[in-house]
C-alpha cells in the first residue's frame, strides 16, 4: 500500500511539472510573439550590396529605393512596403546600412550603427562575399564568419531598440554559376568584372580541379547558412529563413545581365516575397 502510495504521489508530482512546464513554455511563447507592425517606427537593413540593389537602376552602382528590405519602389513590394501595408504607417525612419563589397567582418559595425539608429526591426543579408573571393584559399572561415554574426546579433539583442531581427541565407552560388554557364554575354562579364572567382573562374572548364573548387565554394556557402540558423536560433526575436533563399531554384530572370550576378528588379521582388513569408509577421 506504502509502496502504491508513493507511486500515485510520484506521478502526481510528475503531472504538476508536465502542467508547469506547458505553462512556462507557453508564456515563453506568448512573451515572444511578434509585435504588432503598428509598432514599428524604425526599421534597419543590414548586409551588403544584395540588400543595396546593386545593377537595377540605370548605373552599376547601389539602387537602395529597389532593395528587398528597405525599398519603395512599387514592383518589389519591400519588407518595408509589406510592413507599413500591414499597419506600420508610423513607419517612417528608415535606414540601409547596407554596404556594396561589404563581408561579414563589417556586420558588427553594421549592427552598432542600426543599434544606435534605434531599430525595431532589422533585416540581415550577408555571407555572399565572404564565399566570393578571388581563390578559394581566400574564403572567410566558418570560425570567423560564426564570431563576426554572432557579434552583430549581440550587439542588436542588447540594444534599446529590442529589434524583431530577420536573418536570410546566402543564396546558391553553385545555382548561379548552372544557369548561367552556357552564356557567353555572362562569362565575358564575369571574367571583365572579376565577379566571385572562386566560384566563377574558368566558367567553361569542367576538369576534376575547377568542378571540385566550385564544390568547395558551395559547402563554404552551406556552412555559413547553418551558422546563421544556430546564430540566430540562440538570439532572443530573432528570426531565420528556414533556408528558403538558399534552397530557392532561382531562374536567369531573377539575375541582372548587368553582371550576371546581382539579383535583377524582378530578383529583388522574388527576394522580398520568399523571405516576408518566413518573417515573424507571417509564419
Amino acid at each position: 500500500m506504502r509502496s502504491t502510495s508513493r507511486a500515485r504521489r510520484a506521478l502526481a508530482a510528475l503531472a504538476a511539472s508536465a502542467l508547469l512546464l506547458t505553462g512556462t513554455l507557453s508564456a515563453a511563447s506568448a512573451a515572444h510573439a511578434a509585435p504588432a507592425p503598428s509598432t514599428i517606427t524604425r526599421m534597419a537593413a543590414l548586409g551588403d550590396s544584395i540588400t543595396q540593389a546593386a545593377m537595377t537602376c540605370s548605373s552599376l552602382t547601389s539602387c537602395p529605393t529597389n532593395s528587398w528590405s528597405t525599398g519603395s519602389t512599387t514592383s518589389v513590394n519591400s519588407h518595408l512596403q509589406r510592413l507599413r501595408a500591414a499597419g506600420a504607417t508610423g513607419l517612417t525612419n528608415v535606414f540601409n546600412d547596407a554596404k556594396s563589397g561589404a563581408g561579414s567582418s563589417a556586420l558588427p559595425g553594421q549592427a552598432q550603427t542600426a543599434a544606435g539608429q534605434g531599430a525595431q526591426y532589422v533585416t540581415i543579408e550577408i555571407g555572399a562575399i565572404d564565399a566570393c573571393t578571388r581563390t578559394v584559399a581566400q574564403m572567410t572561415s566558418v570560425d570567423a564568419f560564426r564570431a563576426n554574426v554572432q557579434a552583430a546579433l549581440s550587439t542588436l539583442a542588447a540594444s534599446a531598440g529590442a529589434p524583431e531581427i530577420f536573418v536570410a541565407s546566402i543564396p546558391s552560388l553553385q545555382r548561379l554559376y548552372d544557369i548561367n554557364k552556357s552564356s557567353l554575354s555572362a562569362r565575358l562579364a564575369w571574367a571583365l568584372l572579376g565577379t566571385c572567382q572562386s566560384m566563377l573562374a574558368n566558367p567553361s572548364s569542367t576538369a576534376s580541379a575547377d568542378v571540385q573548387r566550385r564544390t568547395l565554394v558551395q559547402q563554404r556557402v552551406t556552412d555559413f547558412n547553418k551558422v546563421l540558423e544556430a546564430a540566430c536560433a540562440a538570439t532572443a526575436k530573432c528570426r531565420f529563413d528556414g533556408y528558403a533563399v538558399a534552397n530557392y531554384a532561382f531562374a536567369r530572370s531573377d539575375i541582372s545581365t548587368r553582371d550576371y550576378f546581382h539579383p535583377s528588379l524582378l530578383g529583388q521582388a522574388t527576394l522580398a516575397n520568399l523571405t516576408w513569408q518566413k518573417t515573424q509577421w507571417v509564419s
